[in-house]
């Protein structure tokens, strides 16, 4: 089963670790007088380096490191990015930690330390309104404040930035104008554009790997848009095939599958923990599975059939047998009409009556 957990976080980093996005992102979003001082011809991944057991789960892989011109080789800077879909008030602190996590991994594996760069890059629906320095975490009185660690991030609030000056960034910019729309309702009438763009700036080779992982996240984490919207929009704007759009439809679908028997199962779980019994838990797995799996179904056959599955949708409403539902969502990929499927329902019910 796929993971469909932080589908944000999977997308940014997917999207940062392509060759050249790096320097393009820096060349658009930090100040000149930075960007002057990086060879950006010189920009390496640092592989997982900074990473250990004990913050795995919250640092972020997304770290470079730059040279400086003009300098010995040795003399880098590590830029460290950091990924925020809502507004944290402790980002300062989060960052500190990473910061001073790696350096003290620098010290161990290299035995010198280099400056670190953070970059937040925030692409939320409110406004982005708290300090970016790590002094303004407290009320400090001047006598103090030399005693508190003083330093900022810089932050890229993509709200801030027109589509124009997003897309600038080439192909980065398809990836950015996502996240800058993901939680928006203009998210359905920008698709159009955001897929095209995508896939017309990416390595053809590579231009269904791509557009999956776009199209992906789209499903995973958009709001305001629904899986049969995404398909249409796809199949009218990317000139993949037949064949190519079917494998991706076929893989969004199962992912919509999984989605709502997650959702249901997780609701369940809630249900049988608040009666306290182990009766009611058994009973609110059942019943959330029954849920996810109808939410399932019911999206499988609007995107298969359209509003020819409407008669469809009564008969398999009353359906309680997981077993039998899980062979129905199979079938609804095999089978051509909704006729066929129907006639494959009634014969199952003549089955389980016989």
């Amino acid at each position: 089963m796929a993971d469909l957990t932080n589908p944000h976080d999977k997308f940014f980093k997917a999207t940062f670790s392509q060759p050249g996005a790096v320097a393009q992102f820096l060349h658009q979003f930090l100040p000149a007088e930075v960007i002057a001082l990086f060879d950006l011809t010189q920009i390496q991944p640092v592989k997982d380096s900074f990473v250990d057991a004990t913050l795995q789960e919250y640092f972020s892989d997304l770290l470079f490191e730059v040279a400086l011109r003009d300098q010995p080789a040795q003399v880098v800077v590590c830029l460290l990015f950091e990924h925020k879909s809502y507004v944290d008030p402790l980002t300062a602190l989060q960052v500190l930690r990473y910061m001073v996590h790696g350096w003290d991994t620098m010290q161990r594996q290299r035995g010198r330390l280099s400056p670190i760069l953070p970059i937040v890059v925030y692409h939320g629906s409110a406004r982005w309104g708290i300090a970016t320095d790590f002094q303004g975490l407290f009320d400090l009185p001047a006598a103090l404040q030399r005693y508190t660690p003083g330093f900022h991030y810089h932050l890229t609030d993509l709200s801030a930035y027109s589509d124009e000056e997003l897309k600038a960034t080439a192909w980065l910019g398809a990836g950015l104008l996502a996240l800058k729309y993901i939680f928006r309702p203009e998210l359905r009438e920008r698709l159009p554009e955001v897929l095209a763009l995508w896939y017309s700036l990416h390595d053809q080779t590579s231009g269904l790997s791509d557009v999956a992982t776009l199209l992906r996240y789209i499903v995973a984490a958009g709001k305001h848009v629904t899986l049969q919207e995404v398909l249409e929009v796809a199949a009218a704007t990317i000139p993949l095939g037949g064949t190519l759009m079917s494998t991706i439809a076929e893989e969004l679908l199962e992912q919509g599958l999984q989605q709502g028997l997650q959702q249901g199962l997780q609701q369940g779980l809630q249900q049988g923990l608040q009666q306290g019994l182990q009766q009611g838990l058994q009973q609110g797995l059942q019943q959330g599975e029954l849920k996810g799996l109808h939410a399932g179904i019911r999206l499988a056959l609007k995107v298969k059939f359209g509003t020819a599955s409407e008669p469809l949708l009564s008969a398999i409403t009353p359906i309680e047998d997981v077993a039998l539902l899980q062979l129905l969502a199979d079938a609804i990929e095999e089978t051509e009409s909704p006729e066929a499927l129907q006639a494959w329902l009634a014969d199952e019910n003549a089955k389980r009556k016989a």
